[in-house]
């Protein structure tokens, strides 16, 4: 692979962002699209132990949605508490932190006996989750090159539909031989196997090393360099002053406020739209006198066109620019949402409906993600993004329970999915005024 150097060649951070991408980065890449897998079979899971866990313990279906929740609040818990750690003891050894708790509380979560019991491990395995995904963005940002960064981060995030795809396929053949325990037992064995391929094969990045310099950081970028057919540098930029005296507070300073605020707002409303979906498609479905089987032939539809439009994003965000991408899909998904709520019981047309809105639903996810993960400096990079995951992981608890309340006041489905499409819309006008070209990796 031939590189192109261009800058100054004595800042590792300017080797990178200008060169083309080498397989090694190519690779750590693929290692937090893998990480984002695992967090959307963990949350496809529980969905599919629902039915095995009321049956062999006679609970009802608002007990489950305790449970629901459980796993969401330790999600958010984790956003908001564990990923500012990563900017402060570095990304990879936060992973392999997370891995661990994850692990052990799905593990644990198999030998439940109770939904107290099982509701205390949901919350266990979120704050793993959590905390790892509000890291792998900005990791996976600062591994690429300057043109490919977008598409990078875009890459990870499609990660989440591949692991709802995949695990759904898993998953049915688990609860196919195997009791809904088994799926606990899975998606722990892969986290701990995932333990490994991080520690060996997912290095700490080079703004992190920079920006937090240690007696061996020097010779860590070297290594990196090396392994990207770069040259070696002999010394490192010194870390700015505001990397050495970094506080979680600092995502609310003068010239991140702003963004900070708009991002998350914009995050906490998309949500709203994009777990209402997610979470009443089946249902929807099922309504129109389809089997629980086509249901989810649906819902796999929409995952497979979220993992089409998050790739189509990630790749023309360079050429076509990623705010003008995003207001486009925003919309889109908006207008998709609208009208899935009105198709008809014509099950050709339910699927075509369904993986157009998850193009379009799962591409402006994708794209606030690329946003997000270009909107702080190296060394506030995961404190920002776990702030806004956080927020959004809070907002998609709400979803499913505004839509339901909803349908109890007898809106119709139409009207409910009309108006649970609002979100989306409102996102498009607030994101309209962040300007985009301002924020940067460094």
């Amino acid at each position: 692979m031939t590189m192109h150097y261009e800058g100054a060649v004595n800042d590792p951070r300017s080797l990178l962002s200008s060169s083309t991408m080498s397989w090694y980065q190519i690779g750590a890449v693929a290692i937090t699209l893998s990480l984002c897998a695992l967090d959307g079979f963990d949350v496809l899971a529980i969905t599919f132990a629902a039915p095995g866990i009321s049956r062999e313990w006679g609970i009802s279906k608002s007990a489950l949605g305790v449970v629901f929740s459980a796993g969401l609040i330790g999600m958010a818990a984790g956003s908001f508490l564990i990923s500012p750690l990563a900017d402060l003891l570095g990304r990879r050894k936060i992973i392999l932190l997370c891995l661990a708790v994850m692990a052990v509380g799905m593990l644990v979560t198999a030998t439940s006996r109770s939904i107290a019991m099982l509701a205390a491990w949901r919350v266990v395995t979120g704050l793993g989750i959590g905390g790892m995904v509000s890291v792998i963005y900005p990791l996976a940002a600062e591994y690429a090159n300057a043109r490919r960064r977008d598409f990078a981060v875009g890459i990870t995030a499609v990660g989440y539909g591949i692991g709802g795809v995949i695990g759904g396929l898993v998953v049915a053949e688990l609860l196919r031989h195997f009791g809904w325990r088994s799926i606990f037992i899975f998606g722990g064995s892969v986290a701990i196997l995932m333990g490994p391929l991080v520690y060996l094969r997912l290095p700490e990045s080079v703004p992190f090393l920079i920006a937090r310099a240690r007696p061996n950081s020097l010779a860590q970028v070297n290594v990196f360099l090396a392994r990207c057919s770069l040259p070696e540098v002999s010394e490192l930029p010194l870390p700015d002053h505001a990397a050495r005296r970094a506080r979680r507070s600092d995502i609310f300073a003068p010239g991140l406020a702003r963004a900070t605020v708009t991002i998350a707002l914009c995050n906490l409303l998309f949500v709203l739209s994009f777990y209402y979906l997610l979470n009443w498609l089946p249902q929807m479905v099922t309504e129109l006198n389809f089997s629980a089987s086509q249901a989810a032939q649906v819902s796999v539809a929409t995952n497979l066109g979220g993992v089409l439009g998050g790739t189509a994003l990630g790749w023309t965000s360079n050429r076509f620019g990623l705010k003008r991408l995003l207001l486009f899909s925003l919309c889109a998904a908006a207008g998709m949402i609208t009208l899935f709520g009105q198709t008809p019981a014509n099950f050709p047309l339910l699927i075509a409906t369904a993986a157009l809105t998850g193009i379009f639903l799962f591409a402006s996810a994708i794209g606030i993600f690329a946003v997000l993960a270009s909107a702080y400096p190296s060394h506030l990079r995961a404190t920002g993004t776990g702030f806004v995951v956080g927020i959004g992981r809070v907002s998609s608890a709400a979803a499913p329970a505004i839509a339901g309340f909803m349908l109890a006041a007898g809106i119709s489905g139409g009207e409910v999915a009309l108006l649970m499409s609002l979100p989306a819309l409102l996102t498009a006008i607030i994101f309209s005024t962040l300007d985009v070209q301002n924020v940067a990796i460094a």
